[in-house]
């Protein structure tokens, strides 16, 4: 039973990345395509860590794979904060 819910996770996981890839295709603009990339791929990130979870050996592996995945979730904020901050100033400067 842990292996199906494994894989559905696991897959659910890679879904969000191809949908969030998907979503920084197909929207108009850089927020846009910021906003899509960053929560499908927090939450697919999030959903292959679930998955992963349940086959480590010990506890030591387990926080190692947790921290990663703040890691990454504070990494993508951050780098998305940064980046639209950047497109936002550019506005302005370009307004006058």
């Amino acid at each position: 039973m842990t292996e199906v819910l494994q894989v559905a996770l696991l897959f659910l996981g890679c879904l969000f990345f191809g949908l969030g890839t998907l979503g920084l295709f197909r929207f108009p603009d850089t927020l846009t395509r910021i906003h899509a990339l960053t929560k499908a791929d927090n939450l697919g990130l999030g959903l292959i860590v679930l998955a992963l979870l349940p086959g480590v050996t010990g506890w030591a592996v387990a926080v190692k794979i947790l921290l990663v995945w703040v890691v990454a979730l504070v990494a993508s904020a951050t780098s998305a904060h940064l980046v639209a901050r950047a497109l936002s100033a550019g506005e302005e400067a370009g307004s006058d």
